[in-house]
């Protein structure tokens, strides 16, 4: 295999926002898939592996600015490339 075709490895915590600390530009050059609770989920905004939670938006409510507001869930969380 060459280089341009080896996927980074996937990091503990990852969020999709790019003014995040734990946004991986690199990561998302390619397909990411969230599974919570063994069942695949769509609208993950961030995760984290090792504290076992997700970041999902709470329905069409948005602050302020416009951005969506956030619930915490807690469970098992697997991180995969599709």
């Amino acid at each position: 295999m060459t280089e341009a075709t080896q996927r980074p490895t996937l990091p503990d915590h990852l969020s999709i926002d790019p003014r995040s600390p734990h946004y991986v530009a690199a990561v998302f050059e390619h397909d990411v898939g969230i599974r919570f609770n063994d069942k695949e989920r769509m609208d993950v905004e961030e995760y984290c592996i090792s504290e076992g939670w997700v970041k999902v938006p709470a329905g069409k409510t948005v602050d302020r600015k416009g951005n969506p507001l956030m619930i915490k869930l807690k469970g098992k969380v697997e991180a995969f490339y599709r």
